[in-house]
């Protein structure tokens, strides 16, 4: 089965080849099956978020291939890593980042227009999504409208939006108290193992971690 996701030999450093570099990572294998759950552990500072911004090809690394449903994304050009990144990676902050402007449902709805689907098919796959996460009764609500909890699962969906082969998600739950970290946590686990896909999950909460299929850890810029 080809990895939905594949890094080898991954490198990043900050002030690479100037006093006072900082090597972030060292040289990280690692590869995601379809419908795998795996959490990414690390204390805070040691690359957590660095990793998941090069496995979504928002950052590159300075050496190393990274590879998505077995293509690589090492040689392609600015906008076909763009193209790639839309219609192959989700991703969820600690942060909902929703536009308040817009309702659930809209907030959905724009990245499936922004990658080419007809409105009336992104509303009905918007409304689906939100639907399976419990908030069907919630989609015209604006995200001041929303408790934080509602508002991580309109977050989830819209990771979800374009179908992607991968979630990526960077401490999910860290804004949440126990009680709402644990039905966004259920929410996104039911999402993913319905919908198949892979996912990366940076967290420090080890009980979480510890439910998902395989949990790495980053000891001093290397998977573990």
């Amino acid at each position: 089965m080809t990895a939905a996701l594949e890094l080898s030999g991954i490198e990043k450093a900050y002030n690479r080849g100037r006093p006072g570099e900082v090597a972030v990572l060292r040289g990280v294998d690692l590869a995601v099956a379809p419908g795998e759950v795996v959490a990414l552990v690390a204390p805070s500072g040691a690359g957590k978020s660095t990793l998941l911004h090069i496995a979504g090809l928002l950052d590159t690394p300075d050496a190393g291939e990274v590879r998505l449903g077995g293509r690589a994304m090492g040689g392609l050009s600015d906008r076909a890593r763009t193209e790639a990144r839309r219609a192959e990676a989700g991703f969820v902050y600690q942060f909902h980042h929703l536009l308040p402007e817009f309702s659930a449902l809209e907030n959905v709805v724009l990245p499936q227009l922004a990658n080419g689907a007809g409105r009336a098919a992104a509303e009905a796959r918007a409304a689906d999504l939100l639907g399976r996460v419990g908030l069907s009764a919630r989609v015209r609500h604006r995200p001041a409208e929303l408790s934080g909890g509602e508002q991580q699962r309109v977050a989830f969906c819209r990771a979800l939006a374009n179908a992607p082969r991968l979630l990526l998600a960077d401490e999910p739950t860290g804004n949440l108290d126990p009680a709402t970290a644990e039905t966004v946590f259920g929410a996104l686990m039911d999402l993913v193992r319905a919908t198949g896909l892979a996912a990366l999950i940076a967290t420090h909460n080890l009980e979480l971690a510890g439910r998902m299929d395989r949990v790495v850890r980053l000891d001093e810029g290397r998977v573990v």
